[in-house]
């Protein structure tokens, strides 16, 4: 089968077709003949940083689309030649991938394979930040950092859908902001924040009657966490999900949290996967739920054979791209 794998880390370019076997399912495991594999800022952490990464070789890639190949020993409930979708943990740029039965998903009526690659991680990572873990209540307001991605589309669609009083994003294009604004924000800050996070706390203020928002989602961490922070109303909510600014880790103590009565909590899908399976499995049969009856629609922006895995890392990195990027495989 063909594969991507990279040798050493670095950028796109370390990104490399090989030929090798494919793998077989161990102890319930399935494998899957892959059809389509998402692409997602992890991958892009994992190739130039080493982000979960155990050892190389290594081969990227967490969510797929295609057919149950193999089943391995003890699993039920799903049979080979059956539509998927599956959170891989890793290996899913590939024409085979191997998934813990738990994190692999029958595919949702009217979904189709091309759809369905979008699901795995972006909308459960969503849902769960929305109503999971930031428990929004109607007329509440949101902050959502990176809102023309795909959890940041995603997360727009359910805040909106779940009664926010207004739904806020971040962005670094006006491009950007615009597709935003069509997928159902209400207003866009456009900026580098991580660099002039002041401003993020005064365009927040400024917008909300100096009143700060109820809830922000934030995969960026360092700066923008702490003036996502500062822009918090009393009573406020952060959910930190990533650290793309790739910061030294920032320790939340009484002086930020006291004053106001504000909470920060946090969330891994992939951890998630790992110590709740149950869990997880709940979130993504009601996040799957929403794409099904249409309340959330996660666009497909740019899709790219297996081969041209370096090309998509390169727009995804370019930080030009929305909404969600496939790998075609087969």
């Amino acid at each position: 089968m063909r594969a991507i794998e990279l040798g050493e880390h670095g950028g796109p370019e370390v990104l490399k077709v090989v030929e090798a076997q494919a793998p077989e399912p161990g102890p319930g495991q399935v494998s899957i003949d892959v059809a389509y594999a998402g692409v997602n800022f992890a991958d892009l952490k994992a190739r130039a940083e080493g982000y979960r990464v155990q050892a190389l070789p290594y081969r990227p890639g967490l969510e797929v689309s295609g057919r149950v190949r193999a089943l391995g020993a003890g699993v039920t409930g799903l049979a080979v030649g059956q539509e998927v979708t599956a959170l891989t943990g890793g290996g899913a740029y590939a024409e085979v991938a191997v998934a813990e039965a738990a994190t692999v998903f029958p595919l949702p009526a009217g979904i189709d394979l091309r759809t369905a690659a979008t699901l795995p991680t972006v909308l459960p990572t969503a849902q769960a930040l929305v109503h999971a873990v930031g428990r929004l209540r109607r007329g509440e307001t949101v902050l959502v950092h990176g809102a023309a991605g795909g959890v940041g589309t995603a997360a727009g669609r359910l805040a909106k859908a779940a009664g926010a009083g207004a739904v806020y994003g971040t962005v670094s294009s006006a491009a950007k902001a615009a597709y935003a604004r069509e997928h159902g924000y209400d207003e866009v800050f456009v900026g580098d924040f991580e660099r002039d996070p002041k401003a993020l706390e005064k365009a927040v203020r400024a917008a909300t009657g100096e009143r700060g928002v109820d809830l922000v989602l934030d995969p960026v961490g360092g700066e923008t966490l702490k003036a996502s922070l500062a822009s918090l109303a009393v009573f406020g909510r952060l959910v930190s999900y990533g650290n793309a600014s790739s910061a030294e880790p920032w320790r939340v103590g009484q002086p930020e949290l006291y004053p106001k009565g504000v909470t920060v909590s946090g969330f891994s899908i992939l951890l998630l996967a790992q110590t709740a399976p149950d869990a997880l499995r709940a979130l993504a049969e009601d996040a799957f739920a929403k794409v099904a009856d249409g309340t959330v629609v996660l666009p497909v922006t740019a899709e790219f054979p297996l081969a041209e895995a370096a090309e998509a890392h390169r727009l995804m990195g370019s930080r030009t791209s929305t909404g969600k990027l496939l790998l075609k495989v087969t």
